[in-house]
């Protein structure tokens, strides 16, 4: 599976902004939360990215964990939970001390994309299945990206772990641009690419080295790293030609970090 030619003109050049706020606001906000895509945007952040998976009856809502213990204030797996039951849980509380997170929820994906739209952010949607759901919420995440962002000059970039997941968005939407996400870069990362029509490589900056990063941009994808909360670890990365940069600290790495770097290159 190739590009889709429809989009393919778009990635000669990196289309997206070169920061992406991790989980929507990094560490400044709970994550995967409405308030968390209004942190961002209120630092000038113009993309970010989040995990959306299903619940027990279908509904694209956005969650990290398999579970809803960590981030919530009730118990179980998502899988087995209908998007009912998940909205009353409190999404917030759990973050600081001050309260003023109370009462967020986790919200469904047409609530994010209807923020996104209305604070003009870019987004990096990574499709987060729970187990044995592989291929069906990678092809529910798809449909319902190319529905909510529909009519948009710039649509969502789509990633995952999850191999299946991806080759599953791919055959129901071969239009949206894809990436494959990796912790560590595997030798297969070519064939991958070539049988998922992927446009970029995602992988945790902690395993990288300058030579990799060539070569990945030599074979004609763009690259996001993440999760990079040092500055200087950020400039290096991007001095390699690294085209996106995914942080916490959006409160150190802003969204014109890279600006400087990006002009010097053009004298």
């Amino acid at each position: 599976m190739s590009p889709d030619p429809a989009t393919a003109h778009l990635w000669r050049d990196w289309p997206y902004p070169r920061i992406v706020s991790h989980r929507g606001g990094g560490k400044l906000a709970p994550e995967n939360t409405l308030a968390a895509f209004e942190m961002g945007a209120s630092l000038g952040l113009q993309m970010v990215e989040f995990d959306a998976k299903l619940s027990a009856d279908n509904v694209v809502f956005l969650l990290h964990d398999d579970t809803v213990d960590r981030t919530s204030n009730g118990h179980g797996s998502a899988a087995q939970m209908t998007y009912a039951e998940i909205e009353e849980l409190d999404a917030g509380s759990w973050f600081g001390a001050d309260g003023r997170f109370a009462g967020q929820t986790m919200p469904t994906l047409a609530q994010v994309a209807e923020r996104c739209q209305a604070l003009g952010l870019a987004a990096n949607v990574e499709i987060k299945p729970c187990p044995g759901r592989e291929a069906e919420t990678g092809t529910l995440v798809a449909q319902a990206v190319k529905a909510l962002w529909a009519g948009q000059a710039q649509p969502p970039l789509l990633s995952s772990f999850s191999y299946e997941a991806l080759e599953a968005a791919a055959a129901a939407v071969p239009e949206l641009p894809r990436g494959m996400l990796y912790e560590a870069v595997p030798a297969h990362w070519r064939d991958d690419a070539r049988k998922l029509g992927t446009v970029t490589l995602h992988a945790s900056h902690k395993h990288l080295d300058g030579p990799q990063v060539a070569e990945i941009k030599a074979a004609g994808l763009h690259m996001l790293v993440y999760t990079v909360n040092e500055p200087a670890r950020a400039r290096e990365l991007a001095a390699w030609g690294v085209d996106a940069i995914c942080t916490d600290r959006i409160d150190l790495i802003g969204a014109d970090f890279l600006a400087d770097l990006r002009s010097s290159k053009g004298r």
